[in-house]
């Protein structure tokens, strides 16, 4: 599996996919609508899926030595791996946004725990309809992408309005009780994101299975 992924790294993953993972550094820019950043990955997957189907790097993953399903895994991993790094990169730069840009941003959210529960809803629902959509057929990236990116919107246009709303003010604080207080969407931002990447994974197996290539 590891020589699988290394594979996808080195040969499937198109250039664009490194330098939109690095977009998380964008929470340095003051009045910016921070939820962008996530969408920004989206867009590095499915140019990597793309530049895959150009390349035919399906059918050539195909000839190896490797099941189906491992092929599947593989891209998931990368796409995991694509998603998660971009939150890590994004960290540093979110705490020293908080060090040198203390009055908040006045067009969404602020760079705080919510907006980093809200990025794991993001791309929950961004995987579960990208990865089942395109592995239904193993070649229509740009169907897939236009139908995750939908919902992917919709959340991020939400989590950018809603904490201009009074009732919401706590989502966009960086003081130490609201930080608190939007710890639980933190935690099940996550655990839904492992859950529908989970499932993404076994439903495309599953269709990728019946693909006739």
């Amino acid at each position: 599996m590891f020589n699988l992924l290394y594979k996808e790294i080195r040969l499937a993953a198109h250039p664009n996919l490194f330098i939109f993972t690095c977009m998380g550094v964008l929470v340095l820019v003051p009045a910016y609508p921070y939820g962008i950043i996530f969408l920004f990955s989206g867009l590095g997957i499915y140019i990597s899926f793309m530049y895959g189907r150009e390349t035919n790097d399906i059918y050539y993953t195909a000839l190896l030595p490797v099941r189906k399903r491992d092929t599947v895994k593989a891209k998931c991993l990368l796409v995991v791996l694509a998603e998660l790094i971009q939150m890590l990169i994004s960290l540093p730069f979110t705490f020293l946004r908080l060090a040198i840009l203390s009055n908040g941003n006045p067009v969404g959210i602020e760079a705080n725990v919510a907006f980093y529960g809200m990025g794991f809803f993001i791309y929950a629902v961004f995987n579960v309809i990208f990865l089942t959509v395109f592995f239904k057929t193993a070649y229509k990236a740009g169907k897939a992408f236009v139908l995750a990116m939908i919902p992917a919107i919709i959340i991020m246009t939400s989590m950018e309005v809603i904490v201009h709303f009074p009732n919401f003010y706590w989502l966009d604080s960086v003081k130490q009780p609201e930080l608190l207080r939007q710890l639980p969407i933190l935690i099940i931002g996550f655990l839904v994101y492992v859950a529908a990447t989970i499932i993404a994974y076994h439903v495309s197996v599953n269709r990728f299975e019946k693909v006739d290539l």
